[in-house]
């Protein structure tokens, strides 16, 4: 599974009232939370990400509250991933669980905005320039879950293979 897209470059500390803005979180409905994703850090954001583009950003992206407004947001706006060196705990859970991929590497200044970067997320692999980084591959469990869209997509479609977690 390898993503290619244009860098929207972000720094460190980016919290989620500064990925979806309080006042906008009245509802979960994606129209709505795309329109103001990033709005506070980058106004012109919402109008210049295209579907495809990956959010790279410093040291510990996603810190604040546990909303899951935040990644639903990046993943409503067309992110297909997003790079940071590392991401708040409550944060990283959120994404896996909507299905946003997210890979812990530090890409500083190595991008700017507007770079092309790929990205393959079966074995963590960012290609940058001439540059390979490697991240940390996500175990397959947790591979599954993205491939499937989210958690609660992938519980679907496990349950109607018939699979059962109960002993």
């Amino acid at each position: 599974m390898t993503i290619t897209g244009r860098v929207f470059l972000f720094g460190h500390d980016i919290d989620t009232d500064a990925i979806i803005p309080a006042r906008y979180l009245n509802s979960f409905e994606l129209e709505h939370l795309k329109k103001h994703c990033m709005e506070d850090a980058d106004p012109s954001f919402a109008a210049k990400v295209k579907p495809g583009d990956i959010m790279v950003a410093g040291k510990n992206f996603g810190c604040g509250s546990s909303r899951e407004h935040a990644p639903l947001a990046i993943k409503a706006a067309g992110i297909s991933c997003v790079i940071a060196e590392s991401f708040a705990r409550i944060f990283y859970r959120n994404a896996i669980n909507i299905g946003l991929p997210i890979l812990e590497v530090s890409l500083e200044g190595l991008v700017k905005d507007g770079d092309l970067i790929s990205v393959n997320l079966e074995n963590g692999t960012v290609f940058v320039k001439d540059k390979e980084l490697k991240a940390q591959a996500f175990p397959e469990e947790l591979m599954a879950i993205i491939r499937a869209g989210g958690l609660i997509n992938y519980v679907k479609k496990e349950l109607k293979a018939g699979e059962t977690y109960a002993k």
